[in-house]
């Protein structure tokens, strides 16, 4: 029979999603699942995005531009001016989610077999995309013990070679929750200066930003402009995962032509789901402010349990909404499969993310999971409550 390529072969199977069989299976079964691993929102949707789309009266569902409509884009270079960064909607090219940005990207300044360096555990997608475009990904790696802190310049220097095309970070950091502070930024900007790199930052949970810390684009270092490119998504911000938009920012005029060159190929993004963005771009900074609010509410509930469970170690996280867990196990994966085939508490069980995915070193993780706070504190108590259970009967 045909052949698979070796490309798909390689292709990494999501640590999220492979377990939703198992989960499915659960369910047939009269249990009642606690969803922890995936960073799915229950926040409502704004209502002026919902309507935006409820209420057109577009008579022919027509094409888009390939970098998408100039009214988001304009209105979307706005929304960035608001936030001290300063583009144009020229900079910008809106995607079918910042996957589709991420993708379109590395194959725009990146060959096969060059290298890109990640901090380490990462949002598990970046290995498939590396994967799709031929790509290495080098990690940087960073530990649990100083709660997933930036590793440090010289440890992104040592790790550059001749075949190193740009440095990645998710800041705030997904899966970890780390936030990067304006001078970490500055220094590796420096360094992608000094070595000739792009710096790609995937920006998506900007807003979520605890403790009075304050958040520090990439695009807001003056003299980074033909290295730097930005990643975002109104997935998150919005609670609008099912709409797929992303965007790619940056004031580097080659890259931009050449990325637009693939936007043109797969013609447009949705044109409805743009109609939403764009409207929910009118989000009241009142619906940021209960959403942080109960964000924090969450994480400091999700901490404060887990803490309560010998042998087990937990990052505090400054942004986004997860976090990684080290638990008193050998195998995540099969301690995730177990909970959902053989474990419950009166009818109930818990999905969790084995953390072993957000890394691309071997043999790492494989004792953590990740777990995403996207559900209310009640439900986040009898979560870990089920946890701290199965631990005690989990035989690895």
């Amino acid at each position: 029979m045909p052949t698979i390529s070796r490309k798909g072969h390689q292709m990494p199977a999501s640590p999220i999603r492979k377990l939703v069989p198992y989960a499915e299976q659960a369910i047939k079964n009269g249990k009642h699942i606690y969803y922890l691993n995936i960073g799915q929102p229950d926040i409502k949707t704004p209502e002026v995005a919902l309507n935006a789309v409820k209420q057109n009266d577009i008579d022919i569902l027509s094409y888009s531009r390939s970098e998408g409509s100039e009214e988001y884009r304009v209105k979307l270079a706005n929304y960035y001016k608001k936030h001290d960064i300063p583009i144009s909607h020229e900079d910008i090219i809106v995607t079918t989610g910042a996957s589709e940005a991420l993708l379109f990207l590395f194959s725009s300044i990146m060959d096969p077999e060059d290298e890109v360096i990640i901090s380490e555990p990462f949002y598990a997608n970046y290995i498939a995309f590396s994967t799709a475009s031929g790509v290495k990904v080098v990690p940087a790696i960073c530990n649990i013990d100083d709660d997933f802190a930036l590793p440090s310049v010289e440890t992104f220097e040592k790790l550059i070679s001749p075949k190193t095309k740009a440095i990645l970070i998710c800041n705030p950091g997904n899966p970890t929750g780390s936030l990067y502070s304006k001078e970490e930024i500055q220094q590796l900007a420096n360094l992608a200066i000094k070595h000739d790199l792009f710096l790609v930052a995937d920006e998506v949970y900007r807003e979520f930003i605890y403790d009075g810390e304050t958040h520090y684009s990439i695009m807001q270092v003056e003299n980074l402009k033909e290295h730097a490119v930005m990643i975002d998504s109104v997935s998150k911000r919005y609670s609008m995962c099912g709409a797929r938009i992303g965007c790619l920012v940056s004031k580097n005029k080659l890259v931009m032509q050449t990325v637009l060159k693939f936007a043109q190929a797969r013609l447009s993004p949705p044109t409805y789901a743009q109609i939403a963005s764009e409207a929910a771009l009118d989000t009241p900074q009142s619906y940021f402010d209960e959403v942080i609010h109960e964000y924090v509410d969450r994480r400091n509930t999700l901490i404060s349990e887990l803490q309560k469970i010998e042998g087990i170690k937990v990052a505090k996280p400054k942004g986004a909404f997860y976090c990684i867990v080290e638990l008193p196990i050998k195998n995540s994966d099969h301690f995730a499969q177990w909970l959902l085939e053989k474990f419950d508490i009166n009818g109930e069980t818990i999905m969790v993310a084995p953390a072993n995915g957000f890394y691309s070193t071997p043999h790492v993780g494989l004792n953590q999971i990740r777990i995403a706070y996207v559900l209310n504190k009640e439900s986040l108590i009898k979560a870990v409550h089920i946890l701290k259970e199965a631990l005690k009967i989990y035989k690895d």
